[in-house]
């Protein structure tokens, strides 16, 4: 029983690339979401930049092990991986607070 688990499991995971493209769009759609929100209540751009990463902390968490899945994958160590999660979660935040800004 346990062994029709484990593989049912490995069918159903997908590739780190897969997992990173499902955690991108579900980062993205959150933060698009809570830009919406926060758009149509008139919030001020210092409430947004501070809400804006505890509101998607799930997602970004669920990204930055995708992120760090694939750079494994990929052979990088882990240093340069959580360096590579790091800057593109600061991509992510930057371009939706000054979309929001601007």
């Amino acid at each position: 029983m346990l062994a029709i688990s484990t593989a049912l499991m490995l069918m159903l995971a997908g590739t780190p690339d897969e997992d990173m493209g499902m955690a991108r769009k579900a980062y993205a759609k959150c933060l698009s979401d809570f830009t919406a929100d926060a758009r149509s209540r008139q919030v001020s751009a210092a409430d947004y930049k501070a809400g804006l990463q505890p509101k998607c902390a799930d997602q970004e968490a669920a990204l930055r092990t995708a992120i760090l899945a694939a750079d494994k994958a990929d052979g990088l160590k882990p240093a340069a991986a959580q360096a590579d999660a790091d800057d593109q979660v600061k991509e992510y935040l930057e371009k939706f607070t000054a979309d929001y800004e601007g």
